[in-house]
């Protein structure tokens, strides 16, 4: 049974757009469709994964943000503060000019890792989020 095609409009900086041409040319998809179809199937199996880490969990997040963007640095901050509990350590480098890399090594319930990352990567100027989890250090050993 065929699957109804529904049709979107999406809007993208140009420098996106064209790193995302390069990709789709190098991959050998045949059209931009497929190619969004597969990032929009790997974004859900991404999404699906998140909401399974369950218990209590070893985690890290690295992050690339925009350090010039106002009011971005205060956000990134809050939310630090509120899950402060979880967070053991986290390195911040300063990349080229604008851009900054941070990861957060944190330690415990694994919906609370989770919520953190996810409301970080809900914030403007926010560039690259990626949780990586493993289960607490007693499992693993």
């Amino acid at each position: 049974m065929e699957q109804e095609i529904m049709r979107i409009g999406i809007s993208l900086p140009g420098d996106l757009l064209t790193k995302f041409d390069s990709i789709i040319e190098q991959r050998g998809y045949s059209s931009r469709s497929e190619s969004i179809r597969d990032a929009i199937r790997n974004y859900i199996t991404h999404f699906e994964w998140m909401h399974a880490v369950k218990r209590r969990r070893i985690a890290t997040i690295t992050l690339i943000y925009d350090c010039m963007k106002c009011g971005l640095s205060s956000s990134l901050t809050e939310i630090q503060h509120e899950y402060s509990s979880l967070i053991r350590t986290s390195t911040l480098a300063h990349l080229e000019p604008g851009n900054c890399l941070e990861v957060i090594v944190l330690d415990g319930e694994g919906q609370d890792v989770r919520l953190m990352a996810e409301k970080l990567m809900s914030l403007k100027g926010v560039k690259y989020v990626k949780l990586n989890t493993a289960g607490s250090v007693s499992i693993l050993l």
